[in-house]
């Protein structure tokens, strides 16, 4: 749609966009007298269009007029937001630089908005001074404290952090300090069903004695220390509560996520050697029961801990070995403090599982360091803080759970849950019901709240900034949902399981593009890889695939089930002596210094958030139906930008006698990965082919497909 520039806008084009007369004589009145003070098409001209035009009640439709109108003939890179001075000075890291810039930067130092990229230069170039600084601000204790931050050894090319210390993370999520007191918020939640009833609320002394009960609990049960004890479990205050007992005790948390098919559960218990899990009856969403303990039985779990969940007439029979939740707890030291288990900080606390190209999830261990690479990037590029209510719709099964845990409570804010569906209207009630100030997305949810409209009516002007993670975003649909807060910042991050959170990402301190990312996390460095996978030069526009600087503070250096070194740095280029990480996504750097992501470079696709790996999804469609030969599923972007499209090609055994219908074809492979892999993921399209384009070495060319789908001649036949 073609759009007029600012001073070309009428009255009567603001009332073709159903806003009545009388409002759009005002808008346009308001509308002259910025374009008078700040010119029709300037930054400032949007922030002031925000600030005294733009209000959720108005058409979106009119604030597609207003920002396509401002930005027309402005170039790249049009900023959505635009941070103050004022407002800069009042974020963890402007409060931190007002502090010490001189120390950091230099006595070049002006203020924090001139000296943002110098300080994430600093974090980079000096890991030492960064890091105990922010082990600092954030109150991070040991037991025994570190020998130094950064041990740099050869046969650890990500280095070694904190060498010689011991600590227990859930214990620093428990503890109490200077910003946080017995009487504090820890967890804020409502149950679907409920959303006229009161918010309910635990403080930091329930959720300290809830953790106990359950850590001394755990102890009862007998299992050597370091065991892994798995969570199936929808993200609730029960989960978060066993989540950190199991932490506490010395543990290892086994995550796996509550939509994953009985297959999928078996083969994480399987690979982490689960010794028990955690898991409810059943979950209901919208007003339905979808059964979990059943699919723990189907997956011939270990012994299962089960919360019923269902009206006390409402009874299930358990196996022999398993036993309920109020049985498990019984009467063991409900109120009696339990005492941390330290340990090195190399020590796992959490096996988590990302799907690599091999058809088997990898199985990622986190380890006592990673816990404060997440609550670093919250405070940093979130700035998250005490008197914060954080709400991210996830699960423990997915590396957003135990961030969403470790940034809220080491930074002294509040995990803000709705135990029900986050695409409801009660999920929109509850964000404003419990003021929540930093509101986790991603694309897919922001598309459904924007096609239902279920957040209309609700007041969610507490919001400070929104977070997004998991998928590529869309201008348009963050430019709505900026529209719903009042145009806060949508903070992009992207990262890893295996990093434990963010290598780029965006800040308070920076002007915010849309679908962008304004710079690399703090204390990681980015190179984008050539064709003949040589670094570009840094600060330097260009596409390729991304490569990371190897030292970051929290990342993996260990799989349980594979080669690390294999998997990440084999084969990788050196750059000032130091071999780089693989991640292996196609990244962008424009002319502006903005970076936008272009998807995998390798075979595996992000789905809703999640990455899983071709040929998963083929190992199950190619037993769909008799006809089929071979299969290739590819993850597309859809032209107009957006989450990738799963994208099915085909070949029959029989090209005369293949299936005429291949829209009958796509229903079918829907029912069979929505079954045996996850409900969540969906075919967009099946395309027939009479053969896959293939490698000299045989192997499919994915790539060529994803090429040819995502060109506008072959988009069209999507």
């Amino acid at each position: 749609m073609s759009h007029k520039t600012l001073d070309h806008i009428t009255v009567s084009d603001i009332e073709s966009q159903d806003i009545p007369s009388e409002i759009a004589v005002k808008i346009h009145q308001k509308l002259t007298q910025i374009i008078h003070d700040y010119g029709s098409s300037s930054p400032q001209t949007w922030q002031k269009i925000t600030e005294q035009i733009l209000n959720p009640q108005l058409p979106f439709s009119f604030h597609q007029m207003m920002y396509y109108g401002c930005y027309k003939n402005y170039g790249s890179d049009p900023p959505a937001w635009l941070p103050t001075m004022e407002g800069a000075r009042l974020t963890n890291i402007g409060q931190l630089l007002e502090r010490r810039g001189k120390e950091f930067v230099g006595p070049t130092y002006e203020d924090p908005l001139s000296s943002f990229s110098d300080f994430q230069e600093f974090s980079v170039s000096n890991p030492e001074v960064y890091w105990k600084c922010i082990l600092e601000e954030m109150g991070v204790s040991f037991t025994r404290p570190p020998n130094c931050i950064l041990y740099e050894n050869s046969s650890y090319p990500g280095g070694q952090w904190l060498p010689g210390c011991s600590l227990n993370t859930a214990e620093i999520c428990l503890s109490l300090n200077a910003k946080r007191h017995l009487d504090s918020i820890a967890v804020l939640w409502r149950d679907e069903g409920e959303d006229n009833m009161p918010v309910k609320k635990m403080t930091l002394q329930e959720l300290r004695r809830e953790v106990w009960s359950v850590a001394h609990a755990l102890e009862a049960l007998g299992f050597p220390r370091g065991s892994a004890i798995a969570i199936d479990m929808p993200m609730n205050v029960d989960s978060v509560i066993i989540y950190l007992a199991i932490v506490l005790t010395g543990n290892v948390v086994v995550s796996i996520a509550d939509s994953f098919a009985p297959s999928e559960i078996a083969t994480r218990l399987r690979i982490a050697n689960a010794k028990a899990i955690f898991t409810q009856d059943v979950i209901v969403r919208g007003g339905k029961s979808i059964p979990l303990y059943r699919r723990v039985v189907d997956a011939q779990s270990p012994m299962a801990i089960v919360i019923p969940t269902r009206e006390s007439h409402l009874t299930i029979d358990l196996r022999s070995g398993d036993i309920f939740w109020n049985n498990f707890r019984g009467d063991v030291k409900k109120a009696e403090e339990y005492k941390a288990v330290h340990q090195p900080v190399e020590s796992f606390t959490n096996i988590l599982f990302s799907s690599g190209t091999t058809g088997k999830p990898k199985a990622i261990p986190w380890t006592h360091a990673t816990p404060i690479k997440a609550a670093a990037d919250a405070w940093c590029h979130m700035d998250i803080r005490k008197g914060d209510v954080v709400a991210w719709p996830t699960n423990l099964g997915w590396m957003m759970g135990p961030w969403l845990v470790y940034a809220c409570l080491i930074n002294n804010a509040s995990i803000a849950l709705y135990n029900g569906s986050p695409l409801s209207s009660g999920f929109s009630k509850f964000v404003q019901d419990a003021n929540v100030t930093m509101l986790g997305v991603v694309p897919s949810i922001v598309r459904a709240w924007k096609s239902t409209n279920c957040t209309a009516g609700y007041d969610w002007s507490c919001i400070r900034c929104f977070g997004s993670t998991g998928e590529a975003s869309s201008v348009d649909e963050y430019l709505w949902l900026m529209g719903r807060a009042s145009y806060k910042p949508v903070i992009e991050i992207c990262g890893g399981t295996e990093i434990g959170g963010g290598f780029i990402t965006g800040s308070l301190l920076q002007p915010q593009v849309l679908a962008a990312f304004s710079t690399p996390a703090m204390g990681c460095s980015l190179f984008l890889l050539d064709n003949n996978g040589t670094p570009i030069p840094q600060n330097v526009p260009g596409i390729g695939e991304l490569a990371l600087g190897p030292l970051m503070f929290g990342a993996s250096h260990t799989l349980l089930n594979g080669d690390h070194y294999k998997v990440y740095f084999e084969g990788m280029p050196t750059w000032k002596g130091k071999v780089l990480r693989r991640h292996g996504d196609v990244f962008e750097r424009t002319s502006t210094g903005y970076y936008r992501a272009h998807g995998r470079a390798d075979d595996t696709m992000n789905l809703g958030g999640i990455k899983v790996s071709s040929v998963e999804i083929e190992r199950i469609c190619n037993r769909v139906d008799n006809s089929i030969l071979e299969t290739a599923a590819v993850g597309v972007p859809p032209l107009g930008g957006g989450p990738e499209q799963l994208v099915i090609a085909v070949v029959f055994k029989d090209a005369s006698e293949s299936i005429s219908d291949l829209n009958q074809l796509k229903m079918s492979f829907n029912s069979a990965l929505q079954k045996q892999l996850n409900p969540l993921f969906r075919v967009s399209q099946v395309v027939s082919f009479p053969s896959l384009p293939r490698t000299a070495t045989n192997k499919v060319m994915r790539r060529v497909l994803r090429q040819q789908f995502t060109q506008p001649a072959g988009a069209s036949k999507l």
